[in-house]
Protein backbone atom coordinates (compact mmCIF):
# COMPACT_ATOMS: atom_id res chain seq x y z
CA UNK A 1 0.00 0.00 0.00
CA UNK A 2 1.09 3.51 -0.73
CA UNK A 3 2.16 6.05 2.22
CA UNK A 4 2.92 9.43 2.49
CA UNK A 5 3.99 11.39 5.27
CA UNK A 6 2.37 14.49 6.83
CA UNK A 7 4.22 16.90 8.63
CA UNK A 8 1.71 19.52 10.27
CA UNK A 9 3.48 22.91 10.50
CA UNK A 10 0.42 24.71 12.03
CA UNK A 11 2.20 25.20 15.42
CA UNK A 12 5.29 27.56 13.54
CA UNK A 13 3.66 28.48 10.22
CA UNK A 14 0.07 28.90 11.37
CA UNK A 15 0.76 30.66 14.42
CA UNK A 16 3.47 32.99 13.35
CA UNK A 17 0.82 34.73 11.07
CA UNK A 18 -1.87 34.54 13.17
CA UNK A 19 -3.57 38.03 14.95
CA UNK A 20 -3.97 36.27 17.95
CA UNK A 21 -1.33 34.43 20.30
CA UNK A 22 -2.09 31.10 21.12
CA UNK A 23 -0.98 30.58 24.98
CA UNK A 24 1.80 27.89 25.59
CA UNK A 25 -0.16 25.81 27.78
CA UNK A 26 -3.09 25.73 25.06
CA UNK A 27 0.19 24.95 21.94
CA UNK A 28 1.57 21.96 24.04
CA UNK A 29 -2.42 20.53 24.29
CA UNK A 30 -2.50 21.27 20.95
CA UNK A 31 0.64 19.94 19.72
CA UNK A 32 -0.66 16.47 22.09
CA UNK A 33 -3.90 16.40 20.10
CA UNK A 34 -2.30 16.42 16.70
CA UNK A 35 0.15 13.46 18.13
CA UNK A 36 -2.85 11.65 19.18
CA UNK A 37 -4.53 11.77 15.83
CA UNK A 38 -1.49 10.01 14.22
CA UNK A 39 0.47 12.73 12.98
CA UNK A 40 4.10 11.22 12.50
CA UNK A 41 5.90 14.75 12.51
CA UNK A 42 5.39 17.84 13.97
CA UNK A 43 7.40 21.61 13.04
CA UNK A 44 6.39 23.21 16.29
CA UNK A 45 8.02 26.22 15.99
CA UNK A 46 11.21 28.45 14.91
CA UNK A 47 14.17 29.66 16.53
CA UNK A 48 13.72 33.76 15.14
CA UNK A 49 13.95 36.62 17.59
CA UNK A 50 10.82 36.75 19.43
CA UNK A 51 10.83 40.77 18.59
CA UNK A 52 10.11 40.08 15.32
CA UNK A 53 7.82 36.99 15.36
CA UNK A 54 6.48 37.04 19.46
CA UNK A 55 4.41 34.39 18.62
CA UNK A 56 7.99 32.16 18.78
CA UNK A 57 8.99 33.27 22.05
CA UNK A 58 8.06 30.28 23.63
CA UNK A 59 9.37 27.46 20.88
CA UNK A 60 12.47 26.49 23.18
CA UNK A 61 9.66 25.63 25.87
CA UNK A 62 7.28 24.09 23.24
CA UNK A 63 10.35 21.78 21.82
CA UNK A 64 11.10 20.47 25.32
CA UNK A 65 7.49 19.24 25.91
CA UNK A 66 6.99 17.87 22.25
CA UNK A 67 10.07 15.87 22.52
CA UNK A 68 8.54 13.53 25.94
CA UNK A 69 5.97 12.75 23.03
CA UNK A 70 6.23 9.05 22.09
CA UNK A 71 6.52 8.56 18.68
CA UNK A 72 6.80 11.90 17.31
CA UNK A 73 9.60 13.74 15.14
CA UNK A 74 9.97 17.23 16.65
CA UNK A 75 10.86 19.59 14.21
CA UNK A 76 11.44 23.55 14.30
CA UNK A 77 13.05 26.37 11.94
CA UNK A 78 15.84 28.25 12.21
CA UNK A 79 17.15 30.84 10.12
CA UNK A 80 21.05 30.67 11.22
CA UNK A 81 23.57 29.47 13.46
CA UNK A 82 22.44 30.81 16.36
CA UNK A 83 19.09 29.75 15.68
CA UNK A 84 20.28 25.86 15.18
CA UNK A 85 22.41 26.41 18.36
CA UNK A 86 19.18 27.02 20.40
CA UNK A 87 16.92 24.27 18.39
CA UNK A 88 19.95 22.20 19.67
CA UNK A 89 19.91 23.04 22.85
CA UNK A 90 16.07 22.51 23.48
CA UNK A 91 16.22 18.84 21.90
CA UNK A 92 14.94 19.44 18.39
CA UNK A 93 14.69 16.11 16.21
CA UNK A 94 15.04 17.91 12.99
CA UNK A 95 15.55 21.63 11.99
CA UNK A 96 14.51 23.00 8.70
CA UNK A 97 16.48 26.01 6.86
CA UNK A 98 14.61 28.21 4.80
CA UNK A 99 16.56 29.27 1.82
CA UNK A 100 14.37 31.84 -0.61
CA UNK A 101 15.15 31.38 -4.51
CA UNK A 102 13.80 34.73 -4.73
CA UNK A 103 16.90 37.58 -3.83
CA UNK A 104 14.35 39.95 -2.34
CA UNK A 105 12.27 37.65 -0.42
CA UNK A 106 15.20 36.34 1.32
CA UNK A 107 16.63 39.56 2.12
CA UNK A 108 13.44 40.73 3.58
CA UNK A 109 13.18 37.55 5.52
CA UNK A 110 16.81 36.77 7.03
CA UNK A 111 18.73 39.70 5.57
CA UNK A 112 21.51 37.54 3.73
CA UNK A 113 21.21 36.88 0.05
CA UNK A 114 20.16 33.39 -1.26
CA UNK A 115 24.05 32.43 -2.11
CA UNK A 116 24.60 33.83 1.59
CA UNK A 117 21.87 31.87 3.17
CA UNK A 118 23.07 28.79 1.48
CA UNK A 119 26.31 29.21 3.48
CA UNK A 120 25.10 29.67 6.64
CA UNK A 121 22.97 26.78 6.32
CA UNK A 122 26.77 24.98 5.42
CA UNK A 123 27.98 26.55 8.58
CA UNK A 124 25.27 25.02 10.50
CA UNK A 125 25.38 21.70 8.71
CA UNK A 126 29.39 21.76 10.03
CA UNK A 127 28.53 22.47 13.56
CA UNK A 128 28.59 19.50 15.55
CA UNK A 129 24.96 18.29 15.79
CA UNK A 130 24.45 14.22 16.33
CA UNK A 131 21.47 12.42 15.32
CA UNK A 132 19.81 15.98 14.40
CA UNK A 133 18.76 16.19 10.89
CA UNK A 134 18.92 18.90 8.46
CA UNK A 135 16.45 19.97 6.09
CA UNK A 136 17.13 22.75 3.35
CA UNK A 137 13.85 24.26 1.93
CA UNK A 138 13.98 26.26 -0.91
CA UNK A 139 11.14 28.95 -0.17
CA UNK A 140 9.27 30.97 -3.23
CA UNK A 141 10.18 27.78 -5.47
CA UNK A 142 7.81 29.19 -7.71
CA UNK A 143 7.08 32.84 -7.46
CA UNK A 144 7.17 35.59 -4.88
CA UNK A 145 4.82 38.44 -4.68
CA UNK A 146 7.70 41.06 -3.88
CA UNK A 147 9.98 39.45 -7.34
CA UNK A 148 7.11 38.25 -9.29
CA UNK A 149 8.70 35.18 -11.41
CA UNK A 150 11.66 32.96 -10.02
CA UNK A 151 13.78 31.10 -12.66
CA UNK A 152 13.99 27.40 -12.67
CA UNK A 153 17.58 27.68 -13.17
CA UNK A 154 17.76 29.64 -9.68
CA UNK A 155 15.78 26.83 -7.83
CA UNK A 156 18.00 24.19 -8.88
CA UNK A 157 20.72 25.73 -8.33
CA UNK A 158 20.08 26.40 -4.42
CA UNK A 159 18.35 23.25 -4.11
CA UNK A 160 21.69 21.44 -5.43
CA UNK A 161 23.50 23.54 -3.14
CA UNK A 162 21.94 22.88 -0.38
CA UNK A 163 22.03 18.71 -1.46
CA UNK A 164 25.67 18.53 -0.34
CA UNK A 165 25.63 19.04 2.93
CA UNK A 166 21.72 18.90 4.06
CA UNK A 167 20.06 15.36 5.06
CA UNK A 168 17.27 16.24 2.58
CA UNK A 169 15.61 19.25 0.33
CA UNK A 170 11.94 20.67 -0.07
CA UNK A 171 10.61 22.69 -2.10
CA UNK A 172 8.19 25.82 -0.66
CA UNK A 173 5.63 27.38 -2.27
CA UNK A 174 5.51 30.52 -0.05
CA UNK A 175 3.39 32.33 -1.55
CA UNK A 176 1.21 30.18 -3.49
CA UNK A 177 2.11 30.77 -7.14
CA UNK A 178 2.69 27.21 -8.25
CA UNK A 179 0.36 25.29 -10.42
CA UNK A 180 0.49 21.86 -11.07
CA UNK A 181 2.50 22.00 -14.33
CA UNK A 182 4.94 24.05 -12.74
CA UNK A 183 4.91 21.55 -9.71
CA UNK A 184 5.64 18.56 -11.71
CA UNK A 185 8.19 20.30 -14.29
CA UNK A 186 10.46 21.71 -11.33
CA UNK A 187 10.09 18.77 -9.31
CA UNK A 188 11.36 16.60 -11.97
CA UNK A 189 14.38 19.24 -12.33
CA UNK A 190 15.23 19.05 -9.32
CA UNK A 191 15.03 15.46 -8.58
CA UNK A 192 17.46 14.95 -11.93
CA UNK A 193 19.97 17.08 -10.31
CA UNK A 194 19.68 15.70 -6.73
CA UNK A 195 17.54 12.05 -6.84
CA UNK A 196 16.67 10.53 -3.24
CA UNK A 197 17.81 14.18 -1.45
CA UNK A 198 14.43 15.72 -2.69
CA UNK A 199 12.10 14.68 0.14
CA UNK A 200 9.47 17.03 0.29
CA UNK A 201 7.08 19.96 -0.90
CA UNK A 202 5.55 22.37 1.20
CA UNK A 203 2.06 24.61 -0.63
CA UNK A 204 0.05 27.51 0.04
CA UNK A 205 -3.03 27.55 -1.19
CA UNK A 206 -3.48 30.84 -1.46
CA UNK A 207 -5.39 31.08 -5.00
CA UNK A 208 -6.87 27.82 -4.29
CA UNK A 209 -4.66 25.23 -5.98
CA UNK A 210 -3.19 23.55 -2.78
CA UNK A 211 -4.38 20.33 -3.16
CA UNK A 212 -3.61 20.28 -6.82
CA UNK A 213 -0.23 21.13 -6.51
CA UNK A 214 0.34 18.38 -3.67
CA UNK A 215 -1.02 16.14 -6.14
CA UNK A 216 1.39 16.86 -9.01
CA UNK A 217 4.09 16.21 -6.20
CA UNK A 218 3.02 13.42 -5.20
CA UNK A 219 2.58 11.92 -8.79
CA UNK A 220 6.34 13.06 -9.22
CA UNK A 221 7.41 10.75 -6.30
CA UNK A 222 7.28 13.21 -3.48
CA UNK A 223 6.42 10.95 -0.61
CA UNK A 224 6.64 14.19 2.65
CA UNK A 225 4.24 16.92 2.41
CA UNK A 226 3.51 20.04 4.97
CA UNK A 227 0.01 21.15 5.73
CA UNK A 228 -1.38 23.25 8.56
CA UNK A 229 -4.65 22.40 10.39
CA UNK A 230 -7.58 24.72 9.36
CA UNK A 231 -5.46 25.79 6.46
CA UNK A 232 -3.82 28.60 9.28
CA UNK A 233 -0.77 30.39 7.99
CA UNK A 234 1.57 32.24 6.15
CA UNK A 235 4.87 34.28 5.96
CA UNK A 236 5.07 37.50 7.72
CA UNK A 237 7.27 38.74 5.30
CA UNK A 238 5.71 37.64 2.07
CA UNK A 239 3.30 40.21 1.29
CA UNK A 240 -0.19 37.99 0.28
CA UNK A 241 1.48 35.05 1.60
CA UNK A 242 -2.28 33.40 2.96
CA UNK A 243 -2.66 29.84 4.17
CA UNK A 244 -0.95 26.52 3.96
CA UNK A 245 -2.61 23.32 2.39
CA UNK A 246 -5.12 22.35 4.95
CA UNK A 247 -4.20 19.17 7.12
CA UNK A 248 -7.38 17.39 6.89
CA UNK A 249 -8.69 17.89 3.70
CA UNK A 250 -5.07 16.84 2.59
CA UNK A 251 -5.49 13.86 4.88
CA UNK A 252 -9.00 12.91 3.48
CA UNK A 253 -7.77 13.25 -0.46
CA UNK A 254 -4.71 10.99 0.09
CA UNK A 255 -6.98 8.15 2.11
CA UNK A 256 -9.66 8.51 -0.29
CA UNK A 257 -6.88 7.56 -2.97
CA UNK A 258 -6.00 4.10 -0.72
CA UNK A 259 -2.60 6.25 0.42
CA UNK A 260 -2.46 5.94 3.82
CA UNK A 261 -1.41 9.03 6.11
CA UNK A 262 -1.76 7.13 9.49
CA UNK A 263 -3.97 10.26 10.27
CA UNK A 264 -7.19 9.32 12.01
CA UNK A 265 -9.57 12.01 10.85
CA UNK A 266 -12.37 12.06 13.68
CA UNK A 267 -8.74 12.60 16.25
CA UNK A 268 -7.75 15.64 13.79
CA UNK A 269 -11.14 17.42 14.11
CA UNK A 270 -10.36 16.92 17.67
CA UNK A 271 -7.30 18.81 17.09
CA UNK A 272 -9.46 21.57 14.79
CA UNK A 273 -11.79 22.45 17.56
CA UNK A 274 -9.46 22.42 20.17
CA UNK A 275 -7.06 25.18 18.07
CA UNK A 276 -10.60 27.12 17.15
CA UNK A 277 -11.79 27.18 20.65
CA UNK A 278 -8.27 29.01 21.72
CA UNK A 279 -8.08 31.59 18.59
CA UNK A 280 -11.72 32.25 18.03
CA UNK A 281 -10.92 35.65 15.59
CA UNK A 282 -8.57 33.64 13.03
CA UNK A 283 -10.23 32.07 9.71
CA UNK A 284 -9.43 29.21 9.11
CA UNK A 285 -10.84 27.18 6.15
CA UNK A 286 -11.24 23.57 4.61
CA UNK A 287 -13.97 21.60 2.56
CA UNK A 288 -13.78 18.24 4.81
CA UNK A 289 -14.62 20.77 8.22
CA UNK A 290 -17.84 21.47 6.33
CA UNK A 291 -18.97 18.70 4.42
CA UNK A 292 -17.99 15.75 7.06
CA UNK A 293 -17.08 11.70 5.67
CA UNK A 294 -19.37 10.95 2.63
CA UNK A 295 -21.44 7.52 3.11
CA UNK A 296 -19.48 4.60 2.75
CA UNK A 297 -15.95 5.92 3.06
CA UNK A 298 -12.78 3.80 4.07
CA UNK A 299 -10.04 5.07 5.25
CA UNK A 300 -6.56 3.31 3.36
CA UNK A 301 -5.34 2.04 6.40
Amino acid sequence: MSQVLICEVGPRDGLQNAHQLMPTDAKKRWISALAAAGLKEIEVGSFVPPKLIPAMADTAEIVKHAITIPGIKVVALAPNLKGFQRALEAGAHKVTFPVSASRQHSEANVRMTPDQMVEEVRKCAEYPHPGVEIEGAVSTAFGCTMQGEVPDDDVVRIAAALAQFCDGVALADTVGYGNPAQVRRIFRRVKSEIGGKLEGAHFHNTRGLGLANSLAAYEEGVRAFDSSLGGLGGCPFAPGASGNVITEDLVFMFESMGVSTGIDLEKLMVARKLMVDVLPQEQVYGHFALAGVPKGFRAAA
